[in-house]
């Protein structure tokens, strides 16, 4: 049960001040405090666990039986918080239409919004919170009307008297509820008598953004506001040792900030010229004028540097265990056959659609920010530590985000923002340009990784040895030890699902100076790539269909096979092809969710191919929304997709390769292919669907691409020099 507290909002003592107490004054009610968990594989980076009376989300009932839920979350275009008062409006027992949402300021702690966590955590404290809202109001009617509870029920947003018939409104009895202790354990609706949840209801969110009045970072505008753009260093791990003079006829200040310099202009269009952006790169005000110190490591911040010294990691590095099943050595001396691969990924970016922006209004004894974040108690943070500001005095307003993929996590941004607003006094908005969201990024890092594996006379796999290479999330930012095991980098290439005698995955850390950070899927975006171009390469080597070996190595796990299964049928995975098309096929778990995909292409040469169809086959246990776990798996194939055809940068000597689209190719509405999904159904609680639909599609694109070209891609993506928006 989450902690939870009630307060009366008609008396809104406990509430503090601002966009909370509007809410509070213009509607009346009352409010049911209590906190959700949220993201708990970053939790180690600066807190410890929320304290129990710690409160990040509410229900609130308005004297209108309006119910508005709002959470210490974010919105980054995944449907979450629709998802979330779904749960809430079920256990409330009202209609979807009586339903709002708002994103609450944070308190002490807010909860981080990634890692596929949103419905995954949060979906037993929402509908216990919703039943402790829905109990309460029942025993208000029960305490008006001196009747027992047990002849009281909730319908529709009012408490009847079954005997009587008598009804009163949620609006009427939320200030007599407002004075009861909230339920410890509330009861849940049961599951037969669900009326929300499981089904594809419309997002709350929607028709703001099709009619524009949803308010994203970028479209926040105060009073007497001036504007900032960045440019950073040109080689990763510079400084700035000087600008053009402030003022004169151009009226640009510019505020160093160490490994790059901000100008402050009248416009956007002004601060991003001033930086070098919107045409002019030359001299004067457009952009030039700027000194950098290049570091002295700058040389060996290059991809073929890279390359090399991952390869001799490999052969040489220190590698740590991160797991072992039977004893491998044993298994391998016992193989009648033995297959092995390296497969290597690059560095890609995050490539959000709205680039990083954070709007700050500082005074001497507040801050108030605006930000599309996924992490709003960071930022309070960063502020806090930048100004010297308590916690109490720094306000955080997340707006909806346009992408966020777990870049805007990150507090590069946020800070740059905060050190212009103390610089100059004034009300400010930093944005990025493009090209310096793409050159400054926190990139998915690249991997190297071995898969050796052995089988017997009957094929089974006796032995399976995979060592990755890869830098360490968690390590670069100091969360974990150097050279400890990363979870973050290993995941996807453990706890396999397959029937295998001996299993040994070891990693080995790369240290590399790029800044590296939270990627769609992070380390199962390339550890599935391995397993599962490597399972077909077995397939290939003892002639078996993909398709059927996976069946047979998926004998003892019902839950793959049947997502395995669905996915082939979906698929048309026996069923005959065209001419010059062939089919590839895959799976994975991410986030507690099985994804199985069947990719089919035609027209496959060395220079490029065409994505015919997707078939997906996905089990995430209950489906809030199906609708929304549809758009999840859809953006997770085009992601996914985007990062194996043409997805890469490159360093050379500490600068980057790629600065815009232009050079950053992604799926583009010529190459989308038709895309079918099926929702597994499930009673389970419901696991991840954010990011699992990526993992799945490179190799199952590389499968088919082998069945088609007999060329086994070992290397992504698959057509770098096509990488260039203006290339077929």
């Amino acid at each position: 049960m989450p902690a939870i507290e009630e307060v009366e909002v008609a008396h809104a003592t406990t509430i503090r001040p601002s966009r909370r107490q509007f809410i509070v004054s213009a509607t009346g009610g009352f409010m049911l405090q209590f906190c959700l968990p949220g993201l708990s594989r970053v939790a180690l980076a600066a807190t410890t666990t929320p304290p129990p009376t710690s409160v990040n989300s509410y229900i609130q009932i308005g004297v209108d039986s309006t119910v508005t839920v709002l959470f210490g979350g974010c919105e980054l275009g995944q449907g979450a918080m629709s998802g979330l008062a779904q749960l809430a409006a079920e256990e409330l027992m009202v209609a979807w239409t009586a339903v709002k949402t708002v994103t609450a300021p944070p308190g002490a702690i807010s909860y981080i919004t990634g890692g596929s966590s949103a419905i995954r955590t949060n979906y037993l404290p929402l509908r216990q919170a919703g039943a402790a809202v829905r109990t309460m109001l029942i025993q208000a009617a029960a305490n008006t009307w001196k009747v027992p509870v047990t002849q009281c029920v909730a319908s529709n947003g009012t408490v009847i008297h079954t005997p009587t018939k008598r009804v009163l409104t949620y609006g009427a009895l939320a200030p007599a509820a407002a004075k009861l202790k909230p339920p410890a354990n509330p009861v849940l609706i049961p599951d037969a008598q669900l009326r929300l949840i499981g089904k594809p209801l419309q997002r709350l969110d929607l028709a703001s953004k099709v009619n524009g009045s949803a308010i994203y970072g970028i479209d926040v505008r105060l009073p007497n506001m001036v504007y900032a753009a960045v440019r950073h260093a040109p080689n990763l791990g510079g400084k700035l040792v000087s600008t053009p003079r402030n003022g004169g006829t151009s009226g640009v200040t510019y505020v160093s900030l160490g490994n790059a310099v901000a100008a402050v202009a009248a416009t956007t269009y002004d601060a991003m010229s001033a930086v070098g952006y919107q045409g002019d790169d030359g001299g004067g005000g457009g952009g030039g004028g700027f000194q950098w110190t290049t570091p002295a490591g700058a040389a060996n911040i290059d991809s073929t540097v890279f390359a090399t010294e991952a390869a001799s990691l490999m052969l040489t590095g220190q590698a740590v265990n991160a797991e072992t099943i039977g004893n491998p050595a044993t298994g391998m001396a016992g193989a009648k056959t033995t297959l092995e691969a390296t497969y290597s990924f690059p560095y890609l970016a995050h490539a959000c659609m709205e680039v990083l922006n954070c709007t700050v209004n500082l005074t001497a004894t507040a801050c108030e920010i605006w930000a599309p974040t996924q992490a709003s108690s960071w930022v309070q943070a960063t502020a806090a530590a930048l100004t010297g500001l308590p916690l109490t005095s720094i306000v955080v307003n997340t707006t909806l985000l346009g992408g966020g993929l777990g870049r805007k996590i990150e507090q590069d941004y946020i800070a740059q923002a905060v050190q212009v607003a103390m610089a100059i006094k004034k009300p400010v908005k930093l944005t990025w340009p493009r090209e310096e969201d793409f050159g400054n990024d926190m990139y998915r890092p690249m991997a190297v990784s071995r898969v050796i594996a052995g089988l017997d006379a009957k094929h089974n796999i006796t032995d399976w040895e995979n060592r990755i290479v890869t830098p360490s999330i968690l390590a670069q930012r100091g969360w974990i030890a150097a050279g400890a095991e990363d979870g973050q980098a290993t995941e996807g290439a453990t706890g396999l699902p397959y029937a295998m005698l001996n299993r040994l995955v070891e990693f080995v850390a790369h240290p590399s100076p790029v800044p590296i950070g939270f990627w769609r899927s992070v380390g199962s975006s390339y550890n599935a790539f391995v397993v599962e171009s490597f399972i077909d390469e077995l397939a290939h080597s003892i002639g078996e269909d993909p398709y059927t070996y996976r069946r047979q190595l998926l004998a003892n796990n019902p839950r793959f096979l049947d997502v395995l299964d669905e996915a082939a049928y979906l698929g048309g995975w026996t069923t005959a092809l065209p001419a010059g098309h062939a089919r590839g096929i895959a799976i994975a778990e991410a986030f507690g969710t099985v994804v199985a995909e069947v990719v089919e292409i035609s027209g496959a040469s060395a220079t490029g191919l065409k994505v015919v169809s997707v078939a997906c086959a996905v089990d995430c246990g209950r489906a809030i929304n199906p609708d929304s776990v549809t758009a999840q798996m859809e953006g997770g194939i085009v992601h996914g997709l985007s990062a194996a055809l043409w997805g890469h940068i490159t360093f050379t000597k500490g600068a980057i390769s790629t600065h815009n689209f232009n050079n950053y190719r992604l799926v583009r509405m010529a190459d989308m292919p038709k895309i079918t999904v099926k929702i597994m159904p499930g009673v389970n609680p419901p696991s991840g669907a954010g990011e699992p639909g990526v993992p799945p599609l490179g190799p199952a694109l590389a499968n088919a691409y082998f069945r088609a070209t007999s060329i086994r891609v070992r290397a992504l993506p698959f057509f770098p020099a096509a990488s260039k928006m203006g290339d077929g």
